[in-house]
């Protein structure tokens, strides 16, 4: 196919948009569903590469004349993406003549070809997630075979609490440990809303007591919990159909069977099970629709050096897969060691957050940082994915860079900083024991130094749609972060509106949620001769946080008088919310929260700059 921004090669010089490019000396690629890989040369591209990022900067831009420094501006971005065509399959590999390849494949020696005509896809863009969103979106209008994820619907269980049951029973699940659970969850103030019966499930069927099987589904089904048996839409493929309950719907299994051309080369029983009872991988079938995929590999609570990898592999698959499907990171448990640094990720990753507690085994000090009295999360916008100046950096082995992951809410950005050094490798399966829960001692010595970066108000990619002037910041200031392995810092970058000559005001949110931002659902000011009025709608409860360059002459919740503390050196604006909903009232009922002001206007639009504030 053609774009307008396609890279050609001429007389040995990259060439984009009429302009020489040279490559710097980092690219970042992603092979299979849980590698990351980075590197300098085109023998560091491993087989099965399923995405190239490439960095470059146009020749006519490489160097100021002034600071002998390379311009911003210039950096273009150069994506390959390996499709298929037709009954070929494809992957970038490197040689060690340093020379990148095309491999092109049909699984079968009886089917071959000479040549291929769209086996890459090839773009470039000066902004490289706008890049990536744009050429999924082309591959989905061309291919037909897909669709990006803002054209699916996305499944409400996303925005709600859930509890998974694999690393709480793995095979040995039962109606009972189903009820406890729930139940530990729910007295504890974090009541799950779906639930995952994982591996197990069917082989209770003839073991336990049926009406206690019945019960159990009651109880679910009257707390108002989505129940999604694991492995009937990700393994299986279905229901028991011979179940009493089922027999009114007169259930009928259709079997799949083996295309002719597979039947004719290959006759293996392993396969034909496979087919037969639904196993593999089905999305692949259906991602025109499918708006949910996980993008790593599990979440393994006993191997102590992918804890910090599995953040990082998130992250950084999202910045492809996330435009396909909404992003899932898998579960995590609330009372390891690693739950404070795997919450506060899945809190900027835009995705589904459950939990795989043993019943009575929770933390709820973090998990009250995630979920509302009623079940529901205050989910970003987007799939969280490493800022830019993040990209071309190995946040995992060399060291020295801390893993930057961005995202959105509807008024203000949220910016998340880890150290995720010390895993030694980004694919780490080896089990290593028992995960030494009050100590790092199986992490390198290397990985307990701190690491240092830097945060800008620039590493939020889409602030310019809520914020539209000035920075308080200098646009390419910064501010200094230091953290050890495992530790980690949320930032809330909000907008500040300029209100009036003396009057400047932002929301920030519930400030003991790691997501500060995400319960500010609208804002509204008003003025008259009297003064000016904030007025915010909120969900949840607790202590709401704003920035204001003024005291409030009052402040309101639901029409009711507030009080509220304010402090003139910093701005800092604090409101408790009342802790009304609940597992029985729902937190979507937003509080509407009012500030009345003394000032004078002399503007009639606000204007918006920006503050950096870190949750409490």
């Amino acid at each position: 196919m053609t774009i307008s921004a396609t890279p050609t090669v001429l007389d040995g010089c990259l060439i984009v948009r009429g302009k020489g490019i040279q490559v710097d000396e980092h690219f970042q690629i992603q092979n299979l569903v849980d590698d990351t890989g980075f590197g300098d040369s085109g023998s560091d591209v491993p087989v099965e590469t399923q995405v190239l990022l490439l960095e470059g900067v146009e020749k006519t831009g490489v160097h100021d004349d002034d600071a002998g420094t390379p311009s911003s501006e210039g950096t273009l971005y150069i994506l390959l993406l390996p499709v298929l065509e037709g009954q070929f399959r494809t992957s970038l590999q490197g040689t060690s003549e340093n020379e990148l390849q095309l491999n092109v494949e049909s699984g079968d020696p009886n089917v071959q070809t000479c040549q291929v005509k769209e086996a890459l896809f090839v773009n470039s863009g000066y902004n490289p997630f706008e890049l990536m969103k744009d050429s999924i979106r082309i591959l989905a209008k061309h291919k037909g075979t897909f669709s990006h994820v803002e054209d699916k619907k996305v499944p409400p269980h996303l925005d709600w609490f859930g509890w998974c049951t694999w690393d709480v029973f793995y095979t040995r699940v039962d109606p009972q440990g189903i009820r406890e659970g729930l139940k530990s969850l729910s007295e504890g103030g974090c009541p799950a809303k779906f639930l995952i019966i994982d591996d197990g499930w069917q082989e209770t069927v003839k073991v336990c007591n049926q009406a206690s099987r019945h019960q159990g589904e009651q109880e679910v089904h009257s707390d108002r919990c989505r129940a999604y048996r694991h492995k009937s839409y990700r393994v299986l493929g279905g229901l028991h159909p011979n179940h009493e309950s089922l027999k009114k719907y007169k259930p009928k299994i259709e079997y799949p069977v083996l295309s002719p051309g597979s039947q004719s080369h290959m006759r293996c029983g392993a396969l034909l099970s496979l087919v037969r009872n639904g196993c593999g991988h089905e999305i692949e079938f259906s991602s025109k629709k499918s708006p949910v995929a996980r993008v790593s590999e599990d979440y393994m609570p006993h191997v102590p050096a992918i804890q910090t990898s599995h953040v990082a592999a998130v992250a950084f698959n999202s910045f492809f897969q996330g435009e396909i499907a909404a992003v899932d990171w898998d579960m995590f448990q609330s009372d390891h060691v690693t739950a404070d640094f795997h919450a506060a990720a899945r809190a900027l990753g835009g995705c589904a957050v459950y939990v795989s507690d043993k019943p009575g085994e929770h933390d709820f000090k973090i998990l009250k940082k995630l979920v509302l009295p009623d079940g529901s999360i205050l989910k970003a916008r987007y799939a969280g994915r490493p800022t830019r100046d993040c990209l071309f950096n190995d946040p995992v082995t060399d060291g020295k860079s801390l893993l930057k992951i961005w995202n959105m809410n509807k008024f203000s950005g949220v910016l998340g900083v880890f150290n995720c050094q010390g895993a030694g490798s980004w694919n780490t399966k080896i089990d290593v024991g028992d995960f030494k829960r009050d100590t790092h001692q199986d992490l390198p010595l290397s990985a307990l130094r701190p690491v240092s970066g830097h945060i800008s108000p620039l590493d939020v990619e889409s602030l310019g749609n809520v914020a539209r002037a000035l920075y308080t910041l200098p646009k390419k200031g910064n501010l200094k972060v230091s953290l050890y392995v495992l530790k980690y810092e949320i930032f809330t970058i909000c907008p500040i509106g300029n209100y009036g000559e003396n009057f400047r005001f932002s929301p920030i949110g519930l400030l003991d949620m790691y997501n500060s931002g995400g319960a500010v659902e609208s804002l509204k000011h008003t003025d008259d001769s009297s003064g000016c009025s904030v007025l915010i709608q909120a969900r949840g409860y607790g202590r709401f946080g704003a920035y204001s360059s003024t005291k409030p002459r009052a402040c309101f919740v639901d029409m009711t008088e507030a009080a509220f503390t304010y402090s003139p050196d910093d701005g800092l604006l604090t409101v408790t919310l009342p802790g009304e909903c609940s597992k029985y009232k729902s937190c979507t009922n937003h509080a509407i929260l009012s500030c009345t002001f003394s000032c004078s206007f002399r503007v009639c639009k606000a204007s918006l700059d920006l503050e950096i504030v870190s949750p409490v």
